[in-house]
């Protein structure tokens, strides 16, 4: 079976006939949703004993050694909260907002205490799915299933009661049309991705679409082509990116920046170009059984994903991500994403630059052995990463077995041995480290194990990795300093993935990195 993607969110529990706030809906259209939420759900959990016998990968083996650097740190949940964490944001007086799956927002006092100790106080209840949240100007952003809600607490008294809908101008009907929402962008937009119905059509307005939402509750849609997404948030240069679930038109996970007026791979959202002013369709449809790499040649709005995630190895059912900008509280990766898996209950980094235009870059391993299915991430002021998620009574598998849990990664000071950093230059790449490396065995060639491949871009649901080369390097020259190296291939392929090895790699005592694999995906060779 291939990738969880967001299939499994809806498949059965005590949450699946959420109520909307008061006044949302009339109650002949809430009871024929919540029926046909029901019956998706039975139609689905037919099949999933099959789902449980699947194989979710070898583990990295590195969690042991993960520990003596970034610990996990379990933040208590009091009994009888029904806290299914999907979304994240620190207020200003320091207190965790947690959105949940059920609808409820927790503010949580305490919960970057050491050791925690957390309080939790009820804000606001009544929303559907809250994958998304942001405070400004006194009041919290939610992003939902149905709609971008404004939530205030007008008389002060720490219970929201203003609710106002800043914008709903996308269609719903089915369960697989999550929404997932941004922080506010500088100039106070909210951008959400819009989930396809079904993971293969779109029947509702702008299902497969990004789009943005404006202070006053415009929406403007921005690009269509999504398929499952399950996170938004800007790179440290401001540009807009979303995460992408394998499936139809998209053989692993990837990182998609959401360029305005671009084609982001799945041709199921063509069918509402027409309701967008100004923008005009792709003149053509990507071919199936190719390669994403002939396409947008021929797809001249096709925008390649930014970073691929090598199935398994590197993320199965990637969720919320952010940019990490504690100005060196949470060790030494700045500007660098932080993004959770579901499936596989682990962390990954992930790093960006634009070449010739066009985003791309790579990802690399950085924390396993949570507890449940990780649905999002936030940085605390302290420079702490929250991570908190669920699993579901009837699920895709998920390797952390806690029901919901929220936990905390802290950086405990020491700086390990890794690959900071993977930068492509026009004959090779260039490798950065956190530490100074034995200069003598990174200038041997062997040091460096290089594979590529690729996917099959095509409307099935994922992909094997196909097309493989070998290339050879040729030439490792080390920095002075010894905390970067410069190596040189005899080919660099467009379109691959270019999977690292570095195990060959020590520093001048014998350490070998903590992670020794990473992976850049090239879209664009530098010209010069």
């Amino acid at each position: 079976m291939s990738s969880a993607s967001w299939d499994w969110l809806w498949n059965g529990d005590e949450d699946v006939a959420t109520p909307f706030r008061a006044g949302a809906e009339s109650g002949g259209a809430h009871e024929w949703r919540s029926l046909s939420l029901w019956l998706a759900t039975a139609a689905m959990a037919i099949t999933l004993p099959l789902h449980a016998e699947e194989d979710l990968g070898a583990m990295w083996g590195t969690a042991a050694e993960e520990a003596r650097y970034y610990p996990i740190v379990d933040i208590p949940i009091t009994a009888g909260v029904p806290m299914r964490p999907g979304s994240f944001e620190v207020l200003p007086d320091g207190r965790l907002a947690v959105g949940t799956r059920r609808g409820d927002i927790y503010f949580v006092q305490g919960a970057f205490d050491t050791p925690p100790s957390p309080q939790y106080h009820l804000f606001a209840s009544g929303q559907d799915e809250i994958f998304g949240l942001s405070w400004k100007d006194g009041a919290m952003t939610a992003t939902t299933w149905g709609e971008v809600t404004r939530i205030s607490d007008a008389n002060g008294d720490g219970i929201a009661d203003r609710y106002d809908t800043l914008t709903s101008d996308w269609g719903f009907g089915e369960y697989h049309e999550f929404a997932f929402g941004s922080k506010h962008d500088p100039e106070g937009n909210i951008w959400v991705a819009l989930g396809l119905s079904s993971s293969y059509e779109s029947h509702n307005l702008f299902r497969g679409w990004a789009v943005k939402v404006t202070p006053q509750g415009k929406m403007i849609p921005v690009c269509s082509g999504l398929r499952s997404p399950g996170g938004v948030a800007a790179n440290a240069e401001g540009a807009m990116f979303a995460i992408e679930s394998q499936g139809p038109w998209n053989g692993c996970c990837s990182l998609k920046h959401l360029k305005p007026g671009g084609f982001l791979g799945h041709p199921a959202s063509y069918n509402w170009y027409s309701f967008v002013p100004g923008m005009k369709a792709p003149a053509l449809e990507p071919n199936g059984n190719s390669r994403m790499g002939v396409e947008k040649k021929r797809v001249k709005e096709l925008v390649p994903p930014a970073i691929k995630f090598p199935y398994i190895k590197m993320g199965r059912s990637i969720s919320g991500f952010r940019l990490n900008q504690t100005g060196g509280k949470f060790g030494p990766f700045e500007n660098q994403f932080f993004l959770g898996d579901y499936s596989l209950s682990l962390i990954l980094r992930a790093t960006t630059e634009q070449i010739n235009g066009v985003w791309q870059g790579a990802c690399y391993p950085f924390r396993e052995g949570l507890a449940t299915g990780i649905m999002n991430v936030e940085f605390s002021p302290k420079g702490q990463l929250v991570a908190g998620g669920f699993t579901t009574s009837r699920q895709w598998p998920v390797r952390g077995s806690a029901p919901f849990a929220l936990q905390r990664i802290d950086w405990n000071g020491v700086v390990p041995f890794e690959i900071k950093e993977i930068n492509i230059r026009k004959d090779g790449f260039l490798f950065t480290f956190t530490q100074p490396i034995d200069k003598a065995a990174a200038t041997r060639p062997d040091a460096y194990k290089v594979s590529t491949y690729t996917h099959v871009y095509d409307g099935g649901y994922g992909s094997p990795e196909v097309d493989h080369t070998t290339p050879q390097v040729t030439e490792a020259i080390p920095a002075a300093d010894g905390l970067s190296v410069r190596i040189r291939l005899d080919k660099i392929t467009e379109d691959h993935i270019h999977d690292f090895d570095l195990s060959g790699i020590l520093t001048p005592d014998g350490r070998h990195l903590l992670h020794t694999k990473a992976y850049y995906t090239v879209n664009e060779i530098p010209v010069n």
